[in-house]
């Protein structure tokens, strides 16, 4: 049962105070990022293709959002390459054109201009006009966000809540990184509007620590927010009162779960949480609460700008719309790129990204680690939710990692199954031991050079439970990976296990 507590005095700190319990569960504490080195998915692979070894550094960072100049140590305020490759320019429009970090950069490009719209208007307006559009959620799920906030909307319990999930942790991801450090009022934008949707008073940007330079934007276009009387009571003389505040992550993957995450805005021990119920019905300190990712709301705006049957036009069968996807340093065209959704995964690996600077393709992951291999003979694929996951692979976040010859499947494994059982909350049995255990199994590659041939129904064993019986997408996530690598380089590994 889900366990969030009743709701304090509006708009009061309400986090718990910090304990030996809460503290352990968190990588990073006072960790210096600028001389950490990432061991994420991207340069892992990265690294391989140089031939450069990996780094064993405790605490392990999994991702500084620098995927496109990878492998990477510390902080850099170097900028990827930025291009839109749809017929409309929904999300990446500002960002392509070199930012619009202040409130008057943002309004002189129409910024505003959607929620003054939204306020003269019932609420009902944006919850038809988003149901309408098919606009699904961009953080991985994919959930319809009609549905959602329709969700939120009917509950009658006050006060509400309103959560930005920007714990981008996904190695290969950095677009909600640029989306907030180029284009923050978009984001807030786009918040507002879910707010006067479903009647919400307050909310939180959970933003990882490992984007200092996005919060240093955030504060600012916070400030500048509220200075307008866009953010407070009262917004610009209507009923709608909502605030927004920064909650920095301290370093933990599953803190990009939702109902880890609001644990872990809370103060408590961030421990995903069985539903029913959803957190639009019981979330952050019990009241109900809507959570979206950084571009799910980037995408509002444009949505009530220009009408459900506009964005509907771009897109295709159930993935409507535009998606960003960010491409890592082994493509020869590293960088964002919003396409439309249907084009081929061939497009964006091959047109757009150029193929890879050397080396043969040997497979791309979409939305990973924990995420399907989609091999080459499938890049034909339509880039889709329902077509992505038809071969076993994902839009998820849209990190877009490839990887060449030099990185065995066996080494992949390995270091999927080590960043797993690393990051696992440990609230289920098969992502805490099997994740673990699959690490142990594959770790003998290092030491003895092979794999015991009796370990091998063992790890099929373990797949299968964390793929079916974990209690969230970390354990799930890691048996879907699983899955492909035995459909579409079981061959390879099997000459591993002797």
């Amino acid at each position: 049962m889900n366990t969030l507590l009743p709701a304090p005095a509006p708009f009061a700190h309400r986090r718990y105070p910090p304990g030996p319990e809460v503290d352990s569960f968190y990588h990073l504490g006072g960790c210096d990022l600028a001389s950490q080195p990432c061991q994420g998915t991207a340069c892992f692979v990265a690294r391989n293709s140089s031939h450069d070894p990996s780094p064993d550094r405790s605490p392990r960072l999994y991702c500084l959002g620098r995927c496109f100049e990878s492998p990477a140590t510390g902080l850099s305020n170097h900028r990827p390459r930025v291009e839109i490759h749809s017929r409309e320019p929904m999300v990446l429009s500002r960002v392509a054109n070199g930012g619009a970090r202040t409130l008057d950069s943002y309004s002189a490009t129409g910024g505003y201009r959607a929620f003054e719209k939204a306020l003269t208007a019932p609420p009902e307006a944006i919850l038809d006009v988003v149901d309408r559009s098919g606009l699904r959620g961009r953080g991985g799920a994919g959930f319809p966000d009609g549905k959602k906030l329709r969700g939120a909307a009917r509950q009658r319990t006050f006060p509400k809540y309103l959560v930005a999930n920007a714990d981008e942790g996904d190695a290969g991801a950095y677009i909600d990184r640029f989306l907030l450090e180029d284009d923050p009022h978009a984001v807030i934008e786009g918040m507002l509007l879910s707010a006067h949707a479903i009647g919400a008073s307050h909310g939180w940007i959970y933003l990882r620590q490992e984007y200092p330079a996005a919060q240093v934007v955030l504060d600012q276009a916070l400030a500048e927010a509220r200075a307008a009387g866009l953010l407070g009571s009262r917004i610009l003389g209507s009923d709608l009162s909502f605030d927004l505040e920064i909650c920095i992550g301290h370093g933990s993957y599953i803190c990009g779960e939702e109902t880890a995450l609001l644990l872990s805005i809370e103060g408590r021990r961030p421990e995903v949480m069985a539903r029913p119920p959803h957190p639009v019905e019981c979330g952050l300190f019990g009241q109900p609460t809507l959570t979206n990712n950084v571009e799910t709301f980037a995408n509002l705006p444009w949505i009530v700008t220009h009408g459900s049957d506009a964005y509907r036009a771009l897109g295709f069968s159930q993935s409507r719309g535009t998606k960003v996807v960010s491409l890592n340093s082994l493509f020869a065209r590293p960088g964002l790129y919003e396409v439309e959704f249907g084009v081929p995964v061939r497009h964006i690996v091959e047109d757009l990204g150029g193929g890879l600077r050397t080396g043969t393709l040997k497979g791309v992951i979409i939305g990973g680690p924990l995420a399907g291999i989609i091999p080459p003979h499938l890049l034909d694929t339509p880039f889709g939710f329902e077509e992505l996951g038809a071969i076993g692979a994902s839009v998820g976040h849209g990190g877009v990692v490839a990887f060449d010859e030099h990185t065995s499947i066996a080494s992949l494994v390995l270091h999927v199954f080590t960043f797993g059982a690393y990051e696992s909350c440990g609230k289920c049995t098969p992502c805490r031991l099997g994740s673990q255990r699959i690490a142990e199994i594959f770790g003998s590659i290092a030491t003895d050079g092979h794999m015991p041939k009796s370990s091998a129904p063992e790890w099929r064993e373990i797949v299968n439970a964390l793929r079916w019986t974990s209690l969230c997408g970390h354990g799930s996530g890691l048996g879907i990976f699983a899955e492909s690598v035995l459909r579409y380089y079981g061959e390879e590994l099997e000459s591993c296990f002797t």
